[in-house]
């Protein structure tokens, strides 16, 4: 067998034997607990918040930079306005929420203490 064809030969074999290592089953680990996420409290500065055309209630939240990322303002969905009836705008906030048909929805806010620069913040 000339050299060219011993080569060829030779990648196939190691095609397939790649392909039949590829092949084998991944080991199944025992059925653990799906348990869900504890929430993470998120602070930010709430900008506006309004009512849609559709009955859809929105609030405006500017986040607070953490390491790397900039300011950033979301909008969130509102189920409930009660709560930010009582919360002034431009005030510091912390918040929850939660991805619900789509849409990046408030499931829970308060009012916090703004954070001083240069220091700690919870």
């Amino acid at each position: 067998m000339n050299a060219s064809l011993r080569i060829i030969v030779w990648v196939g074999m190691g095609t397939v034997a790649m392909g039949c290592i590829a092949a084998q089953p991944i080991e199944q680990r025992p059925a653990e607990a799906k348990r869900e996420a504890e929430p993470v409290m998120t602070r930010a500065r709430l900008e506006s918040f309004h009512k849609e055309s559709d009955g859809k209630f929105y609030a405006r939240l500017k986040l607070l930079p953490r390491a790397k990322i900039p300011f950033m303002t979301q909008i969130f969905r509102v189920l409930d306005p009660s709560p930010l009836a009582d919360i002034p705008v431009g005030s510091s906030v912390k918040f929850t929420s939660k991805r619900i048909d789509g849409e990046n929805t408030l499931t829970s806010i308060r009012v916090v203490d703004e954070c001083v620069r240069f220091q700690k913040c919870d």
